[in-house]
């Protein structure tokens, strides 16, 4: 079943998804805090993996354990803000948009 403006009844709407991006925003900036306490901790363990190739390999062992802690840090983050987001546009927000007449509405 199509979506229809309930003003003027047209199915040209848009989804405005505003939660989800600023959510989906605000979990990414958490998760990279998150993610730099992982950080120190993958340097640790990527620092004693790369001990067995020299002193370069825990160099380079404990940039790449930093920068994948980092990543999965922000990268869970933004993805719950942006379940959080989805939630909140759905039940909270008017999410719709018409693009005919510019009304904005929620589906109850």
């Amino acid at each position: 079943m199509a979506i229809q403006c309930p003003k003027c009844s047209s199915t040209l709407i848009a989804a405005r998804n505003m939660g989800k991006k600023v959510c989906c925003g605000i979990g990414i900036v958490a998760g990279g805090a998150q993610g730099v306490s992982n950080a120190l901790k993958g340097a640790k363990i990527g620092g004693e993996v790369g001990a067995f190739f020299g002193p370069s390999g825990v160099f380079m062992g404990r940039v790449a354990g930093a920068l994948i802690g980092a990543m999965i840090g922000g990268v869970s983050g933004g993805m719950a803000g942006a379940q959080v987001g989805e939630i909140i546009d759905d039940r909270v927000l008017d999410n719709y948009e018409c693009l005919q007449c510019e009304h904005v509405f929620r589906i109850d």
